[in-house]
């Protein structure tokens, strides 16, 4: 039986974490904690590292040197116990387009464990808490992009898990949809789940607790926003990347 860690201070505890893919590396031993409740972004351009970090961390990839406790357990040790205790949205829409909404929700709540007399008033309080009751019949497919968007991350977290990652949740939505997710995931904060999040829109970062910038496979920096613009004497976080991009 797989055993949690005895050290419970930090939800995500990554050390010195790489993946190789042949020559080529990937992601470049990269450290880093993360605590309950934090809002933790992993920036970069795309190809920066910050996707093959993620199926590290999800236990979707095997590291190749290194190590990661999340959730209590070990990504390397354990992988299908770190994929039952998280929630995880990727970059691919990971909702089933020829299910309806609420086929959606109970699929995954029956994956993620739930007890079956359970899983209805989950599918009603979720459905509610979306405003999706008029759309509870239909075919996901027939979504548009945001609804399907925040339907998704709101299935990530159906089983209440202690973090949840979300791969470019945001990417391809329109700005109200941004400012609309950005909403739900405060108040997942606020709930004390922790989420980690990639993006490649760097304004983002703003909304972050911590902040990392991942250049070429390996963290350039880390701190909060307002720390990573004082420190390099900058007005946003746009001019942080660039000049970190540019060392």
């Amino acid at each position: 039986m797989a055993k949690k860690t005895n050290d419970n201070k930090y939800v995500v505890s990554v050390k010195d974490l790489t993946k190789k893919f042949g020559s080529f590396t990937a992601v470049n031993s990269i450290s880093f904690d993360v605590t309950k409740g934090e809002i933790f972004g992993f920036l970069g351009a795309n190809g920066a590292g910050k996707t093959t970090a993620i199926k590290m961390l999800t236990g979707l990839s095997k590291p190749s040197s290194g190590t990661a406790i999340v959730a209590g357990y070990d990504v390397i040790k354990n992988p299908e116990k770190v994929k039952y205790k998280i929630g995880y949205m990727s970059q691919k829409f990971s909702l089933y387009d020829d299910l309806k909404v609420f086929e959606n929700i109970r699929l995954y709540a029956g994956i993620y464990g739930i007890p079956s007399k359970e899983i209805k008033s989950k599918i009603n309080n979720l459905i509610d808490e979306l405003g999706m009751e008029n759309m509870r019949n239909k075919l996901v497919g027939d979504l548009p992009l945001g609804w399907k968007q925040k339907l998704a991350f709101a299935v990530a977290m159906v089983h209440d898990p202690p973090v949840v990652f979300l791969d470019e949740p945001t990417s391809g939505v329109d700005p109200i949809t941004r400012r609309q997710f950005w909403e739900m995931i405060y108040k997942a904060s606020e709930k004390g789940i922790t989420v980690f999040i990639t993006t490649h829109y760097l304004d983002e970062a703003e909304y972050c607790t911590r902040a990392s910038i991942m250049v070429d496979g390996v963290i350039k920096a880390l701190d909060t926003p307002t720390k990573l613009k004082e420190n390099l004497g900058v007005k946003s976080m746009q001019e942080v990347f660039v000049k970190l991009a540019r060392g």
